[in-house]
């Protein structure tokens, strides 16, 4: 069977726009689409796996850890609820949470309004310098305020905790708020003050109810970034004062069972708890 190539140049066309029509253009990118989906829901659910198994369990019937759990019990809950020591760890953990919130929020947003809106030199210098907090390793910030604290033996106490959870949460806080500004219009600010408010009065009145969102975001990741620290807390702590990041580590240490997967179980249920009612309030915020 003879080939006419004279006519294979003009098939070609013929067979690039079938592959170039809408249909095979749509497939293709629906194809596209759930392949990267699917990519990237694998990625999600690798990242949430462990957490996910902590719940389960948490129930377990045996005294120790194990996964599937062969019967379901609450009796690891009851024992972390009924426990002096993780009773006392919790609370003192949940009152210098509470106390850094505030101090950091405070601190964050004057940090935030004097990178946005003051004229600083070395403005990113400094804001560089704010977030390093952030960037250095916890663990060598644990090592350098042990130092520091132990001639003032502030380790173990609660003013020692306070300063180091600050120091801590104050970059969360900053970078929260420091996009709630930037989105913000600032001629509204100025309106304010051409009607004659002063610049405290123009930020409670004017400023500040239009960044609640963010700053209510900030104080939740202030709470959260104290409330559940456990590397600077290991450092800092004595037997005075305990977190429950560093009851945690004595538990897996020394006595493994199943109340450290109840007592992470409660640790993730605050934390979705709080980031739900932080988007409630966004959600029903009425919109300018």
């Amino acid at each position: 069977m003879s080939i006419d190539h004279a006519q294979m140049p003009g098939r070609i066309p013929a067979v690039m726009d079938i592959f170039a029509s809408p249909t095979i253009r749509a497939c293709s990118r629906a194809a596209g689409i759930i392949a990267v989906g699917a990519g990237i829901g694998c990625i999600l659910f690798f990242l949430l796996l462990p957490t996910l198994i902590v719940l389960p369990m948490s129930l377990s019937e045996t005294d120790h850890i194990e996964f599937p759990p062969q019967d379901l019990t609450l009796k690891w809950y009851s024992a972390y609820f009924n426990d002096p020591d993780w009773m006392a760890a919790t609370w003192f953990s949940l009152k210098i949470a509470l106390a850094t919130t505030a101090t950091a929020t405070v601190v964050g947003i004057m940090a935030a309004l004097a990178i946005v809106r003051g004229c600083l030199p070395f403005r990113s210098t400094l804001q560089a310098l704010a977030l390093g907090p952030m960037i250095v390793p916890h663990i060598i910030l644990g090592v350098a305020l042990y130092l520091a604290f132990s001639p003032l033996q502030l380790t173990g106490s609660f003013f020692g905790f306070l300063i180091a959870h600050t120091v801590l949460a104050i970059p969360y806080v900053i970078i929260t708020v420091t996009a709630s500004l930037q989105r913000f219009d600032p001629t509204l600010e100025l309106a304010a003050l051409n009607c004659g408010a002063n610049r405290l009065q123009a930020f409670f009145l004017v400023v500040l109810p239009n960044i609640v969102p963010g700053v209510a975001a900030a104080a939740v990741f202030a709470f959260l970034a104290s409330f559940d620290e456990a590397t600077v807390a290991f450092f800092i702590s004595d037997i005075g004062g305990k977190s429950i990041g560093r009851k945690m580590f004595e538990d897996i240490d020394f006595n493994l069972t199943p109340v450290i997967a109840a007592v992470s179980t409660v640790l993730v249920a605050t934390s979705l708890l709080l980031m739900g009612t932080v988007h409630l309030l966004n959600a029903r915020k009425p919109r300018s």
